[in-house]
């Protein structure tokens, strides 16, 4: 690979994709262990489009460079006690990393904590961003408001396409009132399947349950996480306890135990320090966890914990040449699992992301044509030919 390109200005950055050299993205290069290795020509430094253009804590809204750290972002919203409500995870320590990374690779890998559940994914944040497709075209998508976004929503598509589609250089996104205080609400000794159980009957009360998790040890531990003010925390946890106590006793963590507690969910701390094993993330429909897990576990021997109340199974599994996704995906049957973490040499093996069927596949096909038809972005980072 030679040199990275490091453009300054949007213009450049288009005179140098319009060339058409194949392009490896990169903002402070956490990402790069996620999705399939690249063969690139040249890496775009991206980071030059760096710095806050526009925050107004009053409308909500803030504006940044794609290659502005995430760190910076979440300094600047805490100044006026506010958040990315989807509460973006730190993965450094799972993929080996040392920086958190940037908005821009955020936004590209469409990552989302514990809270999703409540708040809605990476994609539902996002108002809008400028960038440069891989024809060497300038655009712009979406608004600063909600209202603003009609039609085909540009703004969403890029997010979660690793890259493929354009580099990015500015994006918008909405962002709200971080909580005053929480609590977490906690049962002991439950099976994967009461676990899931008890998920499920939580979100569906109206205790605005901002987390749900079960982390399987001795004792498991089945986790309800509560926010907001504190006469309303503490009464909606004492309310959930009460729905909730066909499950049995329950204990609760306080503000500075819950904090800690989500953390290490969030960053997936769990499987962070186990660098023997490879990271499958699974994404399942919440009633179908606990029995895809069992599936799982009696084939391979298996660290894991659930998260977003059964919909998200994190995986660890032992090194294998092919990182056991033939079983892994046989026993998924409802939902689709991704090799989050794995050698370069796996990934090149096998399909990262979930194969898809020849309609979908076609459709993606044409999305990339339309966007970047000869390639020139992270070419085969989601999938080999694309």
């Amino acid at each position: 690979m030679t040199p990275a390109f490091k453009p300054r200005t949007v213009q450049e950055l288009a005179d140098y994709v319009a060339i058409g050299a194949k392009l490896e993205i990169v903002g402070r290069g956490t990402k790069r262990g996620l999705g399939r290795p690249l063969q690139a020509e040249t890496a775009l430094d991206m980071s030059g489009f760096t710095g806050i253009s526009l925050y107004e804590p009053e409308e909500l809204v803030l504006e940044a460079g794609a290659g502005t750290p995430l760190s910076e972002i979440e300094r600047a919203l805490a100044k006026n006690y506010q958040q990315l409500a989807f509460e973006p995870p730190d993965y450094s320590k799972l993929l080996g990393v040392h920086h958190r990374g940037t908005l821009g690779g955020l936004m590209a890998c469409g990552l989302s904590g514990p809270r999703r559940i409540k708040a809605g994914a990476a994609r539902d944040h996002i108002l809008g961003l400028a960038g440069v497709s891989g024809r060497g075209e300038i655009f712009k998508a979406g608004g600063r408001v909600v209202k603003n976004v009609t039609g085909f929503d540009v703004a969403k598509l890029m997010t979660g396409s690793y890259g493929t589609l354009a580099a990015l250089t500015s994006i918008t996104v909405k962002v709200l009132p971080a909580a005053q205080t929480e609590e977490t609400l906690v049962f002991s000794g439950l099976s994967d399947a009461r676990a899931v159980q008890a998920m499920s009957l939580a979100m569906q009360s109206a205790c605005e349950v901002s987390g749900a998790a079960h982390l399987p040890g001795i004792p498991a531990k089945t986790l309800f996480r509560l926010e907001g003010i504190q006469p309303s925390v503490v009464y909606r946890r004492q309310k959930l306890a009460s729905h909730l106590k066909i499950f049995g006793a329950s204990d609760h963590l306080d503000e500075k135990e819950s904090r800690a507690e989500w953390k290490a969910i969030r960053d997936v701390e769990r499987l962070s320090a186990d660098d023997a094993r490879f990271v499958w993330k699974l994404s399942i429909t919440p009633s179908k966890a606990a029995e895809t897990v069992a599936r799982i576990s009696k084939q391979l021997d298996v660290q894991y914990f659930y998260d977003w109340a059964g919909g998200l199974v994190w995986l660890g599994v032992p090194r294998s040449n092919q990182a056991y996704a033939y079983i892994i995906r046989t026993c998924v049957q409802d939902g689709h699992a991704t090799l989050f973490r794995a050698e370069d040499e796996v990934r090149e093996r096998i399909e990262v992301f979930q194969p898809q069927p020849p309609a979908l596949s076609a459709l993606t096909r044409r999305i990339k044509a339309s966007f970047d038809p000869n390639g020139v972005y992270n070419h085969g980072r989601m999938y080999k030919d694309i």
